[in-house]
């Protein structure tokens, strides 16, 4: 598997994964007190979609591009079009498609921060030209699996974490467990958002059951596909695991994802599931 930010940039997963950043960070931010941003594989934060790389990216602008130009229902939704607005004027590209530091780094108030983490020296260093000018957010260079225990727990008492490695490797469902375990141990109070990809749903299905026994946590899994979740595309569905979700969190997820999902599926092939760790899929 192969899932590089850039490589899937502005797709379905995507939106997915950053409208849920967004409704997470606002809630958040309901309370006055700060928090820490901790995110342990940011990549480049700002990508160009003139040439998207894939058929399936494609057809994800398509339906962006119709969603922009609809009325969308939900608070959230509008809030992402916004910030996808204000963002790509901010990079002076119409084309651009913000990043999850970014998107990030723009909300943060002056009691918030962010550390944003990426091994690809490369990517590190374009995020640092993206993020000039966002005083709240660092970069550092590192293996997000590695130096996560080292900001935790932060000075803060609260966070927000996004586990959202390239699983290129078949090790990183274990990594992304074990990160969460980490987390959790460090603080028990962190919100925590790990992305992973649906392509055989026998397998995120059986490591979401293991992960049930190792998280005591509340907890809310969130997947979203548009083509079978058994079939050869290379990205059938996009999962979040999101533990220790605001108040009301799931119940407003069902509203935006559905609303997203009514936009996206063109083929009538795709579906939704929010539910939680202990509920079988």
């Amino acid at each position: 598997m192969q899932y590089r930010h850039s490589f899937h940039a502005g797709s379905f997963a995507d939106v997915h994964k950053h409208v849920a950043l967004l409704a997470l960070l606002a809630a958040l931010q309901r309370k006055q007190g700060g928090f820490l941003y901790l995110e342990t594989h940011a990549g480049r934060g700002a990508y160009d979609l003139t040439r998207p790389r894939t058929e399936a990216t494609r057809a994800a602008h398509s339906a962006l591009a119709r969603l922009a130009a609809s009325s969308p229902a939900t608070a959230e939704v509008r809030h992402y079009l916004a910030q996808l607005q204000l963002l790509r004027a901010h990079l002076n590209n119409a084309n651009a498609y913000p990043g999850s530091p970014l998107l990030a780094a723009a909300q943060l108030r002056p009691q918030d921060r962010a550390v944003l983490l990426e091994i690809v020296p490369s990517e590190a260093r374009a995020l640092v030209r993206t993020l000039r000018g966002y005083g709240s957010a660092h970069v550092a260079e590192a293996d997000g699996f590695e130096r996560l225990r080292a900001y935790l727990p932060p000075r803060e008492r609260r966070s927000l974490i996004l586990i959202d490695p390239p699983y290129e490797a078949r090790e990183d469902f274990e990594s992304v467990a074990a990160a969460c375990e980490e987390a959790l141990r460090r603080l028990r109070s962190a919100v925590i958002a790990a992305w992973y990809p649906i392509k055989d749903a026998r397998t995120t299905s059986a490591w979401l059951a293991r992960l049930a026994g190792r998280i005591d946590c509340e907890n809310t899994v969130s997947e979203w596909w548009l083509y079978p979740r058994d079939s050869r595309v290379s990205l059938n569905g996009s999962g979040l695991l999101i533990l220790n979700p605001p108040y009301q969190f799931a119940a407003r997820m069902h509203l935006w994802l559905a609303e997203l999902h009514a936009a996206f599926n063109s083929a009538a092939t795709g579906g939704v599931s929010i539910r939680t760790l202990t509920t079988p899929a």
